[in-house]
């Protein structure tokens, strides 16, 4: 059954439908990044509450920024902007329910005055993003923003015909300032530490360049929340589509597919109204830190302990490196021995538990996340996930092994050919940079470690570290990712 408005009492008994009216369904939030994880999350949350008859004045446009957004805008216009979330769990049965909760989708390349528009429209009260962790232009090296980006200087130079996320947020900030249309609340929901506060200080950054008194009544009206979101959401394959379709006879175009766990963790700083999340198990805070701290050093710190290991051994899916003990064993001793330490107390989490969780969401066969996705975007990952680890187990005198490990990982994986000869791809906008630093075996280190705006200052000055990646790199080069994990684990 083709999934639309019309056939929505046509569709399987067990597939859920919204329990409200589309036509009732009012935009108040503005979402910037329409992919999976907002579909899976946000929408999720917001459909979810809807569907208890209110936040019906809450419903979603999606925006598009680049010109790849194009076909999941087709995709989403063609069924009514429905979308099916297909539940995944090996030991659960799966939960299939259309959400309703994204009513429109604008692209900037078709209109960009038309994006503005909407965003300057006082119903929109909450704009979101999910723009990956690169997309905030900060240098992870220096905190700073960086204005000298060229796509940042066209913003500033033509306001009024932007292309980056900034230049839209502005131009539209601006529109309201001067109509006296109230400030939104901006909403960051990528897996970034602070992300909240990272939105803030990027877009004040772009603001005092562009307009000095815009940026004053941006950091006077308008929210930045800080987040932590988790739910593992990999990309949607053939595979997913055709299982949707065989097991429930819906045909969707673009479904979602993610794991059972889904948890959202939000600081209540809301400048123009919010929706009741907390009806539906969003957890509001005063201080989202510890959250964040717990989920992005355990959860995606780990994940990228295994990703590139996993990829080299040639492994392609998260679950095939999970059913290898080695990997297993290593993931626990990084998440018990150098990260768990660096963790405060986290208010109603037992930490003990949270890592078992992880393990078993890991191990999640039904979904089969790719480990292509976790390995995306390395450059940008790891001195989000990693760097932070590693710098305070160096402040801390510990043992940087398992760490330099996870590094020396990602450095054989910028070959781009794992241990049986496979080639692949590298998904990194940096790739080709990032390439060129470990063609040469012996200067691997100076010139990888050396990469301040990923590893820092401290990394490459200190000499345990920079011998322990040496070994290892060297190990997995000559032996293999099996006998490097199993000296590592000795």
């Amino acid at each position: 059954m083709k999934l639309n408005r019309h056939n929505l009492d046509r569709l399987a008994p067990e597939v859920r439908v919204p329990a409200y009216a589309l036509a009732d369904v009012r935009q108040g939030m503005a979402h910037i990044g329409v992919g999976g994880f907002h579909r899976a999350h946000q929408a999720y949350y917001t459909d979810a509450l809807m569907n208890r008859g209110e936040g019906l004045d809450w419903g979603i446009c999606g925006v598009g920024l680049r010109a790849e957004d194009r076909r999941a805008r087709d995709d989403l216009a063609d069924q009514d902007y429905l979308f099916t979330l297909f539940e995944l769990g090996d030991d659960e049965a799966s939960e299939v329910r259309v959400i309703g909760a994204i009513r429109d989708m604008l692209l900037a390349e078709d209109d960009a005055q038309a994006l503005i528009d909407k965003l300057a429209d006082p119903r929109i009260r909450i704009v979101s993003l999910t723009i990956t962790e690169g997309g905030y232009c900060i240098d992870d090296s220096s905190g700073e923003f960086m204005a000298h980006l060229p796509q940042i200087q066209h913003d500033l130079a033509h306001p009024r015909q932007p292309r980056t996320v900034f230049g839209f947020l502005c131009a539209a900030l601006a529109r309201r300032r001067a109509a006296g249309t109230p400030a939104f609340t901006l909403m960051s929901c990528d897996n970034l530490p602070h992300n909240g506060a990272v939105t803030r200080k990027a877009l004040l950054a772009f603001a005092a360049l562009r307009d000095p008194e815009l940026h004053d009544w941006i950091a006077a009206h308008v929210g930045f929340p800080n987040a932590m979101v988790d739910r593992i959401t990999p990309m949607t394959s053939i595979a997913h589509r055709l299982q949707l379709h065989d097991q429930h006879g819906v045909d969707d175009a673009w479904p979602v597919v993610c794991e059972p766990f889904v948890q959202w963790v939000l600081e209540d700083k809301f400048v123009n109204g919010r929706p009741a999340w907390e009806k539906v198990g969003v957890q509001f805070t005063d201080d989202v830190t510890p959250y964040e701290e717990m989920k992005i050093k355990l959860l995606n710190g780990s994940h990228l302990a295994l990703t590139y290991l996993g990829f080299l051994k040639g492994y392609r899916f998260v679950h095939q490196a999970m059913a290898d003990p080695l990997f297993v064993a290593f993931i626990r001793a990084y998440m018990d021995l150098d990260v768990t330490p660096q963790l405060a107390p986290v208010p109603g989490i037992d930490l003990a538990a949270y890592k078992d969780t992880l393990v078993a969401r890991f191990s999640n066969r039904a979904i089969a996340d790719q480990l292509e996705r976790v390995c995306s975007d390395g450059s940008s990952k790891l001195p989000k996930f990693s760097v932070p680890t590693i710098n305070r187990l160096l402040a801390d005198g510990g043992d940087p092994e398992r760490a330099a490990l996870v590094v020396a990982a990602w450095a054989l994986y910028l070959r781009g050919v794992d241990e049986n000869g496979e080639r692949y791809a590298i998904p990194d906008p940096r790739a080709a940079f990032c390439q060129a630093l470990v063609t040469d075996d012996a200067q691997v280190s100076q010139r990888l470690l050396a990469v301040e705006e990923i590893f820092g200052g401290a990394i490459p000055q200190s000499p345990a570290f920079v011998e322990a990646f040496e070994r290892c790199f060297n190990d997995l080069r000559e032996n293999g990712v099996t006998r490097t994990l199993e000296r590592v684990l000795a």
